[in-house]
């Protein structure tokens, strides 16, 4: 999810934006004194304006999502200049759509919405652009960039690559090698990405081939459910790709009941007991592709900026970035403690 980029090495992540960059222009190779500088303020710790924002996200009914919720929390706690504005947050389109419209009227300074549906609140993204408030769009995408200032996200498509180039470089030497996976929802697009790039990666390992997939629903119980039928109808495989970790829990529950040990086993989202699991290797469970849920405090520190009219430490530019997607690195022994803090209950 593998290069080894580290998450904490990403402009945005858990650690506070830093100082700005000067951008130096000239009009030709030589030195001049006249050189034109850059002088727009980045965002920094030093309190600065007072910023509204408002955050809205769906139900926080599992782990990555209240995930979520905590980190962008925490990350406005940090700031003193900052007050939050948090919905309770629904998986309920008409719900979400009224609980932003809210914050809209309130005249937040910014807003921050992770939609339930992109496609159903973009009207909502394009009503508070229009009112005048920047829109901060994290991870699920609204239908229309007019209807967010900046978009910040996982790379879903991303992290099914990884995945299956780790399973690749694991599988490389072995001959008529077979692997199953088990997806999330298939009505959504972002299972539908992680598939098309984990099928993109096993293209590069001609001496492997997926035998099985089945959709499961991000949930313990269908985790265990859908991967008793896989292990019912395959008694041979030697790698299993694991969409999420928390329906994995599940998964790896009906593989112990099962009394399978033959094969490795890939998760994906970075839960913590996913990582626990990694780092005590005693069991299927080898790695875990990040989709790092840190995102939401970045997706406050753009907000930040934003209401700050503010640049971003480590760009020249004197805007922000109108999106940013983020790399979905893949977790396993050999750098598990690195990444433990990051890991979500």
């Amino acid at each position: 999810m593998p290069e080894l980029t580290s998450r904490r090495g990403l402009l945005f992540g858990t650690a506070a934006v830093g100082a700005g960059v000067l951008l130096a222009g000239c009009t030709s190779n030589e030195s001049d004194d006249d050189t034109a500088a850059n002088d727009q303020p980045a965002a920094s710790d030093t309190p600065g304006k007072e910023v509204t924002i408002g955050f809205a996200g769906p139900q926080a009914d599992h782990g990555w999502l209240n995930a979520i919720n905590d980190n962008a929390k925490n990350r406005a706690g940090k700031y003193s200049d900052v007050t939050l504005e948090i919905t309770e947050g629904s998986n309920d389109t008409a719900a979400q759509i009224g609980q932003i419209e809210t914050l809209i009227n309130k005249k937040v300074d910014v807003l921050v919405i992770l939609p339930a549906d992109g496609k159903a609140l973009t009207q909502v993204g394009l009503k508070a652009m229009r009112a005048g408030i920047p829109v901060v769009n994290l991870d699920r995408i609204f239908n229309s960039p007019q209807a967010y200032r900046c978009w910040i996200g996982g790379d879903n498509y991303g992290m099914g690559l990884n995945a299956g180039n780790y399973i690749g470089e694991k599988l490389k030497d072995k001959q008529g090698a077979k692997v199953i996976e088990l997806a999330g929802l298939d009505n959504l697009e972002l299972t539908q990405q992680r598939t098309q790039g984990f099928d993109a990666a096993l293209k590069n390992y001609p001496n492997i081939k997926k035998v099985a997939r089945q959709a499961a629903e991000f949930t313990v119980e269908s985790g265990q459910a859908k991967m008793s039928q896989l292990l019912q109808a395959q008694s041979d495989f030697d790698a299993l790709w694991n969409h999420d970790d928390d329906q994995g829990v599940g998964a790896l529950r009906a593989i112990e009941q099962a009394g399978r040990d033959d094969f490795l086993m890939v998760g994906g989202a970075g839960a913590l007991s996913a990582m626990q699991a990694i780092e005590a290797d005693d069991g299927v469970l080898k790695a875990t592709v990040l989709y790092p849920p840190t995102m939401a405090a970045s997706a406050i520190d753009l907000a930040r900026a934003l209401g700050q009219s503010k640049g971003i430490g480590g760009l020249s530019e004197f805007e922000i970035p109108a999106s940013l997607t983020l790399y979905s690195a893949v977790v396993d022994k050999e750098n598990v403690a690195q990444y433990m803090s990051t890991g979500f209950k």
